[in-house]
Parts: structure tokens; C-alpha cells; sequence
């Protein structure tokens, strides 16, 4: 193993190892992870679909590689994926941007105990007089990226909801559930949506562990 080289696919065949350092663990995360991706409510493309934007939003690589894959297997196409992962770069941007109402309250000295409120958010528009290109342009982007294309407004609210958990942002959990139950989404499939990306948070630091063994090994 090159000492340069800290990401590669064939280091993935590591993480069996953890089925003999952490036995009983292992076997449940498996366990677990194998029924948040199973077909339900949701299809199993559709999860796969959330499982690669998640997998973007955690930062990834191995998880990227195997979920791509598995999404291919079930005859997604390349311009479904890419609609899948500009939600999730629209979702990641949009919770740095929502966080913003919470830097006015910092910088403006309120004296709220209170950090998250959903009238806080009615703060947001302050950037359109602060910044106003920048915003306008981040409003344009994230409004084409959940527009109905190959994906329905539904999946991608799903998606959405999913990676709002991942980047725990409770403004865009609280606008993309809602968004989401505007779409005719139940809750059976809104619950689902969240344990793919707990599936999927909890993986992409599992899959990392094999970086830890190599480094431990060094």
C-alpha cells in the first residue's frame, strides 16, 4: 500500500474485518443496513437515488462507488443521478444559508435563549438586501434543482428531506417534510427516507474504518 495514496476501491475489502473485531455490532449494522435499503414503501431505485445523495452530502467515496452501482443495477440513468445529487448540493449550500438566520441573531446581539425558531428563518430574506446577486443566484439554483425533471417533486423532496437530516438542519426538515407531504408523500415514505440516510451517515463513518485499519496497521 502506498503511504501517498489514502483512498482506494480495493481498501473497501477491509471492513470485513470488523465482523471479527466488533462481531456482534458489525452483524446488527448490517443487519440494519440491509433493511433501510430494502424495497417498501419506497422503491429500491428510489433508494439507491437517496443512498448517492446522502452518500455526497457525508463525503463518501466508497459509499458513492457502491450505491452508483446499485442504482445502475436497477436501471437508473446517469441524468436521474445527476438530478439526485444537485438536490443534495442544493440541500448541503441550503443549510449553510439557513444557519445564516442564526449568524444575524449572533451578530445583532438578540437576546433570545432560544436557537431555533421557525420565525428565525423569516430572517433569511436579509441576505437578498446584504448580498443580493449571490443570493438571488443561490434562490435561482436551489428553485431548478427541486423543479420536477426526470425526478417528480416528490422524490425529490424525499431526497431532500433525507440529506436535511444528514446536514441536521431543522429549518429544511421542517420546509422539505412539509414539501414533501404537499407532494402526496405519507409518512410511511418520509420515515423511510430518514433511515436510508441514517443508514447511510452511520456508513459512510463504518466505511472510513478501513482507512483506520490501514493507518493502524502503518
Amino acid at each position: 500500500m502506498s503511504n501517498e495514496s489514502l483512498y482506494q476501491k480495493s481498501y473497501f475489502s477491509r471492513l470485513g474485518e470488523f465482523s471479527d473485531l466488533t462481531p456482534d455490532t458489525f452483524k446488527y449494522f448490517i443487519r440494519f443496513d440491509h433493511y433501510a435499503l430494502k424495497e417498501g414503501a419506497i422503491p429500491s431505485k428510489l433508494k439507491e437515488l437517496i443512498a448517492i445523495a446522502v452518500a455526497h452530502t457525508t463525503g463518501c467515496p466508497y459509499c458513492i462507488d457502491i450505491h452508483v452501482k446499485n442504482a445502475k443495477s436497477l436501471e437508473t440513468s446517469k441524468e436521474e443521478m445527476a438530478e439526485a445529487i444537485m438536490v443534495a448540493t442544493a440541500l448541503k449550500a441550503g443549510s449553510a444559508l439557513a444557519h445564516g438566520v442564526n449568524a444575524l441573531n449572533s451578530f445583532d446581539n438578540t437576546d433570545d435563549e432560544e436557537l431555533y425558531k421557525r420565525a428565525y428563518f423569516n430572517r433569511l430574506k436579509e441576505f437578498s438586501n446584504l448580498n443580493g446577486d449571490v443570493f438571488k443566484a443561490f434562490v435561482d439554483f436551489d428553485q431548478q434543482a427541486m423543479k420536477s425533471g426526470l425526478l417528480s417533486v416528490k422524490e425529490k423532496e424525499l431526497i431532500a428531506v433525507a440529506v436535511a437530516h444528514t446536514t441536521g438542519c431543522p429549518y429544511c426538515i421542517d420546509i422539505h417534510t412539509k414539501g414533501a407531504k404537499r407532494a402526496k408523500a405519507v409518512k410511511e415514505e418520509v420515515a423511510e427516507a430518514i433511515m436510508v440516510a441514517t443508514a447511510l451517515k452511520a456508513g459512510s463513518a463504518l466505511a472510513h474504518g478501513v482507512n483506520a485499519l490501514n493507518a493502524f496497521d502503518e
